[in-house]
């Protein structure tokens, strides 16, 4: 079995990338959207959820946006439990 460990120090300078990278996507709306959900939730990331992440914040964000307003449905590699968490905390921070 390999044992991988996790260089803490490496795993800040992604999240610090994550939080860039959230916050300056290009269309406004997806800003705040992701901008928004990583500031909340950066602090309690591991590895594996940042990678996700990561991989989430890769698609175009007209075809994001499309999926996060329900417009078409997201595909079914980017429909997570973690895709509808983004999802569901911006309607969250929107009705309140």
């Amino acid at each position: 079995m390999t044992v991988f460990v996790v260089d803490e120090n490496q795993l800040d300078v992604r999240r610090r990338r994550l939080v860039f990278r959230a916050w300056h996507r290009g269309i406004r709306e997806m800003d705040l959207i992701f901008g928004r959900y990583v500031d909340s939730h950066i602090a309690g990331m591991n590895a594996k959820t940042i990678s996700e992440l990561e991989y989430i914040m890769s698609f175009d964000d007209r075809d994001l946006f499309a999926w996060v307003t329900g417009e078409i449905s997201p595909p079914s590699e980017v429909d997570s439990p973690l895709f509808r968490d983004v999802v569901n905390y911006h309607v969250y921070i929107n009705l309140n």
